[in-house]
């Protein structure tokens, strides 16, 4: 029997009235939205890169449970379940987690940060995969464990942006030399129409001024006699 219901039949009993079932529901009502803020806040505070961290999931964790798990958490701090105003952000992040987690490569990218996490600390504390706090670890070797996942992420994380941009910077110049060539051979065809358009125009002009310059020499020019040489 759950635990309202336990409470509703002792009140019954006592016989009390509406009042105390009353506020036995606000009571289970107050719990409700104390746990779905508790929930959000968790969410939230999570490292949204690690998608286990935002899931509150262990690495290896069967698809299955994934599922599971998202179904659960979404329906309690869904944004129409709650009148928290942070819950829209934390069921956004919460989607992109399980999204994440579902996708084999996405997931695969993540499980090996995990990994190189756990090499790197292993390398800085001298350990092995036979040392006990390996094999079996506590909370302290999992706490440190989560620190050096951050950092991993963070590093790769860091990288691919460079890379990204580095690669739209790239990107940004192709496009650039395409739109410039673009724009040459377009003032080149606008030059050719407008050099044809005045064509006759300057075939014109040029006849104009052939007709003048006959006109002010008063025709052509008469050709001069050779001056004859007197024999003898």
């Amino acid at each position: 029997m759950a635990i309202k219901e336990e409470l509703a039949e002792d009140v019954k009993k006592e016989g009390g009235g509406a009042d105390e079932l009353a506020a036995l529901d606000a009571l289970e009502k107050e719990a409700s939205e104390f746990n779905k803020d508790t929930e959000i806040d968790r969410i939230l505070k999570a490292f949204r890169l690690d998608a286990y961290a935002v899931l509150d999931l262990q690495p290896g964790v069967a698809d299955s449970d994934i599922k599971i798990c998202y179904r659960k958490k979404s329906l309690l701090i869904h944004p129409d379940k709650t009148s928290n105003p942070s819950a829209p952000e934390a069921f956004d992040r919460l989607k992109k987690a399980q999204t994440m987690l579902m996708d084999e490569k996405e997931r695969g990218r993540l499980d090996e940060c995990i990994a190189d996490a756990r090499m790197l600390l292993m390398r800085e504390r001298k350990l092995n995969v036979d040392s006990p706090e390996v094999k079996e670890p506590d909370a302290e070797f999992r706490s440190a464990w989560r620190k050096k996942t951050i950092e991993v992420l963070v590093d790769n994380e860091q990288r691919r942006r460079k890379q990204l941009k580095a690669q739209m910077q790239e990107e940004g110049r192709e496009q650039k030399k395409q739109d410039d060539e673009i724009a040459e051979r377009k003032r080149r065809r606008d030059h050719e129409v407008e050099w044809e358009k005045t064509r006759e125009g300057r075939i014109g002009s040029w006849r104009d001024f052939q007709g003048k310059a006959k006109g002010e020499g008063g025709g052509e020019q008469p050709k001069k006699k050779k001056k004859m040489k007197v024999l003898g």
